[in-house]
């Protein structure tokens, strides 16, 4: 018998090999030959273990027999072992039939003795399988319920034994090489962190956000403190929660996600220069995918500065879109009265790592504030944030190779400057900042193709129009500051204003049929940019400025015929109106409005002529 269970020991033991070691380098030709190997070398350590094994596994007798005591439950484990072994198997091998088979098979063989100490782990994966594969099925409830389970088990299992359990793999090692009680419970502790990890993606997928954010959160912590963990992939999951947290404006949490996500990712080791890894193709994939990971980090750290700066202005600006000074101070005071509170404020937040760890983390996130930031100073800190990070996403996102990524990445560096200027009190500097806007944009406005990249291009459009928008209504307030406006502010608002017309209108072009006709009715999705554009060209046109009376008479026609459209499109499509009702209660008074104006001004010119 003594011999017949050290084959038993062996033979499994060659079969982990297999399957975990030998597959690694099987040829693309036979992927899983090693993988069938290992299936084989299991089903005879499940022969090995008696006459009766083979029927005891199929109808799961093992665990019924009450009077059988730890013999029975002895070889219960085994067996369930086995069928763990061969369902993991069979999944990998992508035959999932068989494997929910071996699974279900080693889950029932265990019920009875589930909360055992030589069990409880092989039922926990047993059940965290089976929640993979049903998610893998697109089946969400039935993977929460096994999941569930599993976790309900763990909980159970600590509060009532609480002894790190034994290990599957232990059941067919000899005595003297078991495990330590100390890496029997980090074993076991990693299994029930995997159950936490896949709840996260169930609830993730079932829409519960804050559920899969808070074991998402939890899966972190404990990857962390019990050393399971990949650096890489670790970061990139503490970098994508920052953006839930980002969602709720949860800046305390949001930073300290992208600070761990930054050290974390450090322990990945040093990216070598491309020039290192150009002999080594596996090297070269390696650095590519650590340099796109990096990038990424980076576009989320992005994302923090923008929304920490864009939620900063919501909570300042007027009812015209200015900063509400009294506001701002009223603020500022409150801030400092509140402190005190910023300490205990830490103290609740869930934190990550050890203290070595998080020594790191407090490092990073000293270099960037949490608090929404009230004056100029404090928001150009977290501008310059956000920049830096902006020039490091597009180290790896290039325009040759990641078209769409490298947009995005110079649209948020617009927005930086859109939102920065907001804070910024002297308008020259404020169209200088505009200006930039404009210098990263419109050259890729030109380059891009509006064959393949319709929508990049509308959006692009619509960007630059209104920026060179806004930069002439910030000249033609300078130019009332003055007592009288010299030609060459007059010559700079009238360009602003012809280059915000060219770009709205490229952007209405854009929408009109092959034969160039305007559509009749607007899709959805461009409802209301159409409408805006359409209002914003009439306005555009009344702010020309020109001493002759003919041209004048001329740019008023053209903004009363724009006007005169949204009215009319409002009242042809009734459903259009919530979604512009401020520009279509101004159209309907400049309708009523502009006839009468151009009126007056034909009778002044006949006067003078």
């Amino acid at each position: 018998m003594a011999d017949g269970w050290q084959l038993a020991c062996d033979t499994y033991q060659r079969a982990i090999t297999a399957s975990e070691v030998e597959s690694k380098t099987d040829p693309e030709t036979e992927p899983y030959r090693s993988k069938y190997r290992a299936r084989e070398l299991l089903r005879e350590v499940r022969a090995l273990l008696g006459p009766g094994a083979e029927e005891e596994s199929g109808e799961g007798q093992a665990g019924s027999q009450e009077d059988e005591g730890d013999e029975g439950r002895l070889l219960a484990a085994r067996l369930a072992v086995i069928e763990f072994r061969l369902g993991v198997n069979h999944t990998e091998t992508e035959e999932m039939s068989a494997g929910e088979e071996h699974l279900v098979k080693g889950v029932r063989l265990l019920e009875r003795y589930r909360l055992s100490h030589d069990c409880v782990s092989v039922y926990i994966q047993g059940q965290n399988n089976l929640g993979i594969l049903w998610a893998d099925r697109g089946e969400i409830i039935i993977a929460q319920t096994y999941l569930e389970s599993a976790e309900s088990l763990y909980c159970h299992y600590m509060k009532k034994i609480g002894k790190p359990p034994l290990d599957p793999d232990e059941h067919f090692t000899p005595e003297e090489q078991r495990l330590t009680e100390q890496e029997r419970a980090k074993r076991f502790e990693r299994v029930y962190t995997h159950t936490l990890y896949y709840l996260a993606q169930v609830y993730k997928h079932l829409k519960q956000d804050e559920k899969a954010a808070q074991y998402c959160h939890t899966t972190l912590q404990r990857q962390l403190e019990y050393d399971g963990y990949n650096p890489v992939e670790w970061a990139i999951n503490a970098a994508t929660l920052s953006q839930y947290y980002l969602g709720k404006q949860c800046y305390m949490e949001a930073r300290h996600c992208l600070a761990a996500a930054n050290v974390i990712f450090s322990k990945a080791g040093q990216i070598p220069s491309p020039g290192a890894a150009k002999e080594n193709e596996a090297e070269q994939e390696r650095l590519d995918n650590l340099r796109q990971k990096k990038a990424e980090i980076a576009r989320c750290w992005v994302k923090y500065c923008l929304n920490l700066l864009a939620d900063a202005r919501k909570k300042l600006e007027d009812n015209i879109g200015e900063l509400d000074v009294d506001l701002q101070e009223e603020l500022k005071t409150e801030r400092k009265k509140q402190e005190d509170e910023k300490e205990k404020g830490w103290k609740k937040a869930v934190l990550f790592g050890s203290s070595d760890v998080y020594d790191s983390i407090l490092a990073v996130e000293e270099k960037v504030d949490c608090s929404l930031p009230l004056d100029f100073k404090e928001a150009r800190e977290i501008f310059l944030v956000g920049q830096n990070y902006i020039n490091e996403a597009k180290e790896y996102f290039q325009l040759d190779g990641h078209v769409t990524d490298h947009i995005e990445v110079i649209q948020d560096h617009s927005a930086l400057f859109k939102v920065l200027a907001f804070f910024e009190d002297d308008y020259e500097r404020r169209c200088k900042m505009h200006k930039r806007r404009i210098d990263m944009l419109e050259p890729l406005c030109k380059e891009l193709n509006p064959q393949y990249y319709l929508l990049v291009c509308r959006q692009l459009q619509f960007e630059l129009a209104d920026t060179y928008y806004e930069m002439m209504d910030l000249k033609v307030a300078i130019g009332n500051k003055l007592d009288e406006m010299d030609s060459h502010t007059v010559k700079k608002i009238n360009s602003l204003a012809q280059s915000a017309i060219k770009f709205y209108e490229m952007f209405l072009d854009s929408l009109r049929s092959p034969d160039k006709k305007f559509p009749e009715k607007l899709e959805d999705d461009v409802l209301r940019p159409a409408l805006v554009a359409k209002f914003h060209i009439a306005r555009l046109y009344g702010k020309l400025i020109t001493a002759d009376g003919k041209k004048q008479l001329e740019n008023m026609q053209i903004s009363l015929s724009y006007y005169t459209f949204l009215v009319e499109y409002c009242a042809n499509n009734e459903e259009a109106i919530k979604s512009v009702e401020t520009e279509l209660e101004l159209s309907k008074e400049m309708v009523a409005l502009l006839p009468a104006r151009m009126e007056r001004l034909r009778i002044q010119m006949s006067s003078f002529s």
